[in-house]
């Protein structure tokens, strides 16, 4: 599978157009019609991902010296300090699938953070004396606190910044050009999404970021993503079928579960569910050993539930403990179970598998990458199923694709 995604990003979606699945019947499709039904740029921007990996990868693979020295200022022997992963909405949950597995890795402190956090409450985040990394994640960087938080925190001598964004010609990084306090990482223009919701520019920013974790090996982090993309080559076109179906089934909400960075994935997922179908389907996240203590009381027969089954064997079997929970209690009206060799007595009838072979391989860490793009798919099924248009699924403008303009008020 890896073999076929080694030409180009047009190369890979003829392929995918021409197994006569529903993603390549629609991909199809005449860019004019796919232009008239709305989904023309969210369509590409899902199936194109996993060439994008592999093409981010390699294009950060010659700058993981300069990311390595930017981690330097936090990962001192002498004096270590503090990781900060910020932005709002989906580029915060970028930060949070990355949390868990980098502070592991670096052994510091790592944390997601709200960039609205850090405007209103950044002593209340940030150490006032240690050294600080700020990372700050933006599809655009055109949003207003995106720009406003590096410019409150440049005034901390102790915090340095790293801004990894899709658009070489947002604020954002146009702010950070020529500071040497901070170091900007801008991806491939085509992660740089035309659609209203974030969906390349998500997994490209998450993936960009592992390479965090990688930066005294970066050629396995190269042959990661290669592995990675091998895998979502796999679920689109092996599962895209089967997640169509689950999306257009009948269900009033969802309910996506994740442990450790998985987590963050699942709230990606319950995001782009909300967003797709325009608040239609209330979707929500929750941590699988969270669920009992209060949200399992809105689960009932009409919510479908998304469970991302980790690889670790502890983990999953509290996991698996949950599942069979819901299972006993008849909680739900379908599951879809993503995971390497999902135990027979997990899914009930009428449940989905997403077997992904091979998942094993990579860590927990990396899977939220599948996760989020079985997360796309469903909604982006599940947004044509209402009769809503992918592209801009907001018809009534209640949300956009860069948040609107506001005031930044300012501490004197």
């Amino acid at each position: 599978m890896e073999r076929t995604l080694q030409t180009s990003v047009d190369d890979w979606l003829r392929l995918v157009a021409g197994t006569g699945s529903e993603l390549g019947t629609l991909l199809a499709q005449p860019p004019e019609e796919q232009g008239r039904r709305g989904h023309l740029h969210t369509l590409r921007e899902i199936t194109q991902q996993p060439y994008t990996w592999i093409e981010t990868a390699r294009n950060l693979v010659p700058r993981a010296t300069e990311l390595r020295s930017a981690l330097g200022h936090v990962t001192s022997d002498d004096r270590p300090g503090f990781l900060a992963l910020t932005g709002s909405g989906s580029s915060l949950y970028a930060g949070e699938c990355l949390a868990p597995g980098l502070q592991r890795v670096l052994g510091i402190p790592v944390q997601g953070v709200a960039s609205g956090e850090l405007l209103t409450h950044p002593h209340g985040h940030l150490p006032r004396a240690a050294p600080s990394l700020v990372v700050s994640f933006a599809r655009s960087g055109n949003s207003p606190e995106s720009e406003a938080v590096l410019d409150a925190l440049r005034g901390i001598p102790s915090c340095r910044h790293l801004v990894i964004t899709c658009n070489r010609h947002g604020r954002l990084a146009a702010r950070g050009t020529g500071d040497p306090a901070v170091t900007v990482v801008v991806l491939d223009d085509k992660t740089c999404d035309r659609s209203l919701v974030m969906t390349s520019s998500f997994t490209n920013m998450v993936l960009a970021g592992r390479l965090l974790a990688f930066t005294p090996e970066p050629k396995e982090y190269e042959a990661r993503a290669l592995r990675l993309a091998g895998l979502a080559a796999q679920v689109l076109i092996r599962h895209g079928d089967g997640l169509a179906a689950a999306a257009r089934s009948r269900f009033r909400s969802a309910v996506y579960l994740g442990s450790g960075g998985r987590y963050g994935s699942a709230r990606e997922a319950a995001l782009k569910m909300l967003e797709m179908t325009s608040g239609r389907v209330m979707a929500f996240p929750e941590t699988y050993l969270g669920l009992r203590h209060g949200p399992m009381a809105a689960v009932d027969e009409e919510s479908l539930i998304v469970c991302f089954l980790s690889s670790d064997e502890v983990v999953r079997a509290y996991e698996a403990d949950l599942v069979r929970e819901l299972n006993r209690k008849g909680l739900g009206a379908r599951k879809v179970l993503v995971g390497a060799d999902v135990p027979g007595d997990l899914p009930s009838a009428g449940d989905l598998v997403v077997d992904v072979p091979g998942l094993r391989a990579v860590d927990d860490d990396d899977a939220t990458l599948l996760d989020v793009l079985v997360g796309q798919t469903l909604a982006l099924f599940r947004c044509m199923a209402t009769g809503l248009r992918p592209d801009s699924p907001s018809d009534d403008g209640v949300i956009s694709r860069v948040v609107e303009s506001f005031e930044i008020h300012r501490r004197t």
